[in-house]
């Protein structure tokens, strides 16, 4: 089970630009199912996390608009690979473009 970080939502200075969301990655597993402690090298980053920003809705190349498809407070699921880690006043995110989402948690 991955456990959710808590911050509190403030006014942050980052805001994504068109075809990006602003991630909270969800912790790292640190004990594996039979009770093992993983070292932190050994833990796997989830892809997953909690939407704190949501850039504006994207131009398609023929001029079609792409909508943001997720809102703030989302739970979702990412491409392992997918985003660009930043950290923001100490707080580690993921800037993910609206492609590189794969599902919404319910």
């Amino acid at each position: 089970m991955v456990k959710a970080k808590v911050v509190s939502i403030k006014k942050l200075s980052v805001r994504p630009l068109m075809g990006y969301v602003l991630v909270l990655p969800s912790e790292a597993e640190s004990r594996t199912a039979s009770g093992i402690i993983l070292p932190e090298s050994a833990q796997e980053k989830p892809a997953q996390g909690k939407v704190i920003a949501v850039g504006d809705d994207m131009v398609m190349e023929n001029g079609k608009v792409l909508m943001a498809p997720v809102k703030v407070g989302d739970r979702v699921v990412y491409k392992k690979w997918g985003g660009d880690e930043i950290k923001v006043e100490g707080v580690e995110y993921k800037l993910v473009k609206f492609d590189d989402l794969m599902a919404i948690l319910e």
